[in-house]
């Protein structure tokens, strides 16, 4: 084990798009866990959208990182020493600890990763936040019925590759919108999405959709927000409901556009809009984690992985994020098993 610990703290707040700049490298002491704590070792960092409003100081859900503190997020990664009756050296462990290579934890937020469900990185997506987010949002919020129509933005990502297969499941249409060539043919050909939109590629997004959803989309799973969206909305079934998991597109913005200007459409449709967080249904996380298990063990939930390897490219993964380089979920590789 290491004696040095590598940290990547905040030093700016970005204007506009995030930098790597944003970030310096600070080196520290391993920390040693005190009674009832654990030393847990990182192998593996998450990459998610939500970590660019974490970085502004304006108002939200969380409170955002402090200037000069760690950088948020989640991480899997091995107990080294423990002094803490539920967590034992060795066993793996998902966390909140942030962009550092060690961490101590109470236990406080902390669960333990089986191997046997697949591989460790897993517990970062499909069967960690990302797939519990797709999960709940898809099937509490939209509650799709056999033979409707499902649209997701950000449809190769790792939740809304996951919002896709769950509607095919639930026997629904889904239809993507995603941003390359590569997503599209990936998610309907991999994934087995009925259709999908490459928004980069298109003339009208809305002709596309129109055409992929002769009637109507019963359900939108919006990741995305902005033009996307609004392309969306004229074509939203009576009755339609639409989650709102995030808005993408808009968070490197400095000031957002105007807008929404096309709820009348709400009206039209008697349509639903909901907004909602995955802690909601905290409660819940055990029914979603079993189900989405046996998803993937049985091969009717698939994933796709995007690493960066080595901790020092972690800023750089998540300005790649936000450009979409990445397939799936986005992950950088701190250690080795």
């Amino acid at each position: 084990m290491s004696n040095k610990n590598r940290q990547f703290v905040l030093v700016s707040r970005p204007e506009g798009m995030v930098r790597e700049g944003d970030f310096d490298l600070k080196d520290s002491a391993v920390p040693e866990p005190g009674p009832g704590e654990f030393l847990l070792r990182t192998v593996y960092l998450s990459v998610d959208p939500y970590m660019r409003g974490m970085m502004s100081d304006r108002k939200s859900y969380a409170e955002p990182v402090a200037i000069g503190a760690v950088m948020t997020g989640q991480v899997v990664g091995v107990v080294e020493k423990s002094n803490h009756d539920r967590f034992k050296e060795g066993e793996i462990v998902v966390a909140a600890t942030g962009w550092q290579e060690y961490s101590v934890c109470d236990g406080t937020d902390c669960r333990k990763v089986n191997p046997d469900y697949g591989p460790i990185s897993t517990s970062l997506h499909v069967l960690g936040m990302p797939g519990l987010t797709a999960y709940f949002g898809l099937l509490r919020i939209c509650q799709p019925e056999a033979g409707q129509t499902v649209v997701v933005s950000g449809a190769a990502g790792a939740v809304g590759s996951t919002v896709g297969q769950i509607a095919k499941i639930m026997d629904c249409r889904a239809v993507g919108i995603a941003g390359s060539k590569e997503k599209t043919d990936w998610i309907t050909g991999d994934l087995g999405f009925a259709a999908a939109v490459n928004y980069r590629d298109e003339s009208s997004i809305y002709r596309s959709l129109k055409q992929h959803c002769p009637d109507g989309v019963h359900a939108y799973f919006d990741n995305v927000g902005g033009p996307i969206t609004d392309a969306v909305f004229p074509l939203l079934a009576v009755g339609g409901r639409v989650a709102v998991c995030g808005q993408i597109s808009q968070y490197n913005m400095d000031e957002a556009p105007t807008g929404p200007r096309l709820l009348w459409h709400l009206i039209v449709k008697r349509a639903t809009l909901q907004g909602f967080l995955i802690f909601d249904f905290a409660k819940h996380y055990r029914e979603g984690l079993i189900q989405l298990s046996e998803w993937v063990s049985s091969g009717r939930v698939k994933y796709r992985e995007s690493i960066a390897d080595g901790f020092e490219k972690a800023p750089g993964a998540l300005v790649g994020l936000f450009q979409g380089d990445n397939i799936g979920k986005q992950l950088v590789k701190v250690s080795d098993l």
